[in-house]
């Protein structure tokens, strides 16, 4: 079976480090799913704007010469324990298909290269391809007290965020709270806990450099990229 790319989605995050680990983790993320060239058809949109949120499927970087594995460590729960792939979100699997649950702020009929349509909360990476749209339905995709095991909201440390002015005035006020999000959540794999360590990240048009210590994700600059 061969899937047909049917978009691609571009923000703010062009690498995997920093990006959230999951849908919803940063509502203030903002990307724009730019459709190819024989997709770009109104009538196939018709209809979406009664949706306040959408199902995009979408495809993994590839895994290279890994393949797949029955079993991964997650980082998030320390690198140390080992679970069925089909029991993770890792990326390690069979076929490199990821689901994502976005909401639609805004859908544009006349740009260019449209129709365009403005998301939030994504977790993929800028430039990645999209193979499917589908509307999210309440009544039947939502269990909000479901059994989540590790994973669950409950289980996340999060971390207090401490931004400089300098680098604060860098960012629209969306791009801030997104960023913030994304420390919130603590990028860093599970297993790493030094506070002397200097992480990095590329964000926009800058690479944001930070520690984390005592329950606190500090940024200490932000250089340019490009």
């Amino acid at each position: 079976m061969e899937l047909t790319p049917i978009a691609r989605i571009y923000n703010d995050f062009p690498t995997k480090f920093g990006l959230p680990r999951q849908s919803g983790m940063s509502e203030h993320l903002i990307s724009r799913i730019i459709m190819e060239k024989d997709f770009r058809n109104a009538e196939a949109f018709r209809g979406i704007e009664e949706f306040e949120y959408l199902w995009l499927l979408w495809i993994f970087e590839p895994m290279g010469k890994r393949g797949w594995s029955p079993t991964v460590r997650p980082p998030k729960l320390g690198g140390n324990r080992r679970m069925g792939v089909f029991a993770t979100r890792s990326p390690n699997r069979p076929n490199q298909i990821g689901l994502t649950r976005v909401r639609l702020i805004s859908v544009d009929y006349t740009a260019d290269n449209g129709p365009v349509l403005t998301v939030s909360g994504a977790d993929l990476m800028s430039g990645t391809e999209i193979v499917d749209i589908k509307p999210y339905l309440p009544f039947a995709d939502s269990a909000p007290n479901a059994a989540a095991g590790e994973y669950g909201l409950d289980t996340q440390e999060l971390l207090e965020v401490e931004i400089p002015e300098e680098v604060a005035a860098l960012f629209s006020g969306r791009q801030l709270e997104a960023l913030r999000e994304a420390l919130t959540f603590d990028p860093r794999p599970g297993y790493q806990n030094d506070p002397g360590r200097v992480y990095g990240f590329a964000y926009g048009e800058y690479d944001i450099s930070f520690k984390v210590s005592g329950g606190r994700a500090l940024v200490t600059g932000a250089k340019k990229n490009r």
